[in-house]
């Protein structure tokens, strides 16, 4: 089953920053920033060319956007999107899933739900086709920037019953990060919980500052459940809140290894849960690997969706990206997590499936100690 975000903030990756002299310009997940060829300034190519390139391939990861989804990926990158508030999933049959709908969202005004078949956007029919065009439908990226204000009719189906709906496509703000902290419970226990939606830009400082800031408390829970990653420099920031330099992660390029690093001065004190799940991919997965082999976090959850391959985007001369693999990282202990995934220290699957994660992890912090 392969996930992507409305928001695609889950089928997207970034570069490296070019002041890190160690983090080479390498991508794991969907696509960069700064392609490999820069596109010429022409909105009107069609991922065409790049879907061919992709084709060929024969590889699942291997993405095509046309120009004008690639520079809307971009701006949702940076945190803002036009679109419905929906989250959709493909199943092996090629069935649409919404998998998550925005709080306070047009979608959830129209009554749709999690679990809801998408049939159809506008009377196109919807079941097997790329999740990227199925995006590109819900935003209305044929419309430009006609398309904020906009309204688009979505087919769905729950159980037996079919219908239509209207839904206005609006200018929306994404909150990759939240923290709250939590009170004592009867264990004694105060937690500060930082669930963190997706890697987009930003997000990394974000955990860092919540992160400082809950220095002290008896315990840190970081919620990575349902993450389908994003920009892997922004994982790999979110993990030096946690480490004191070191390695986060390995992959290889042209036959050479690299390495990404952990600045130095992170937390390394308090006691940290993981919350991981079957929609915990990508750089997410990256995180929790990392934390999980440093031995600075207990991982908690089910077994996570196992993306680790790399790609890099080639630009067209169309315009169009095309993102095909080139290899795969691996976490601090040498695992690869392509087809595998993280397994968690306390996995639910196998313990206790119906028992509360979040409760799980107070139970596991409150057995770890105080912080320091």
């Amino acid at each position: 089953m392969v996930f992507v975000s409305v928001l695609a903030t889950g089928a997207a990756t970034g570069s490296w920053p070019g002041e890190n002299p160690r983090a080479p310009k390498v991508l794991t997940g969907h696509v960069a920033e700064d392609p490999v060829h820069g596109p010429r300034d022409d909105e009107s190519g069609t991922a065409d060319s790049a879907g061919d390139l992709v084709s060929r391939s024969g590889d699942r990861w291997s993405t095509a956007y046309s120009a004008r989804e690639y520079a809307s990926l971009q701006r949702m990158l940076a945190g803002k999107y036009v679109g419905v508030g929906l989250w959709i999933k493909t199943d092996a049959a090629g069935r649409v899933e919404i998998a998550q709908v925005g709080p306070d969202s047009p979608a959830a005004a129209a009554g749709i739900r999690t679990g809801d078949t998408l049939r159809a956007v506008d009377g196109t029919p919807v079941a097997g086709r790329p999740v990227t065009e199925v995006v590109a439908l819900l935003r209305g990226d044929e419309l430009g920037e006609g398309a904020r204000g906009s309204t688009t009719v979505l087919a769905l189906q729950r159980g037996e019953r079919r219908w239509a709906r209207p839904v206005r496509r609006v200018e929306l703000e994404t909150e990759p990060v939240t923290v709250r902290r939590e009170e004592p419970a009867d264990d004694g226990v105060t937690a500060a919980v930082i669930r963190v939606e997706s890697f987009t830009r930003g997000s990394g400082a974000e955990v860092r500052r919540a992160a400082a800031a809950a220095r002290g408390s008896d315990g840190l829970i970081l919620d990575l459940r349902g993450n389908s990653g994003g920009l892997v420099v922004e994982a790999v920031e979110a993990a030096s809140a946690f480490l004191d330099d070191g390695v986060v992660a390995t992959y290889d390029l042209d036959g050479r290894q690299q390495a990404l690093y952990a600045d130095p001065g992170g937390d390394t004190g308090t006691p940290l849960v993981v919350l991981v799940d079957g929609g915990t991919m990508s750089s997410a997965e990256l995180l929790a690997g990392a934390l999980q082999d440093r031995g600075r976090a207990v991982v908690v959850g089910t077994s996570t969706f196992g993306k680790g391959s790399v790609q890099l985007p080639k630009a067209l001369p169309d315009g169009s990206v095309a993102e095909l693999t080139v290899g795969e990282y691996r976490t601090p202990g040498g695992r690869s997590l392509e087809g595998v995934g993280v397994t968690p220290d306390l996995d639910l699957a196998v313990t206790d499936a119906d028992r509360d994660a979040e409760e799980e992890a107070r139970t596991v912090l409150s057995g770890l100690g105080s912080g320091v």
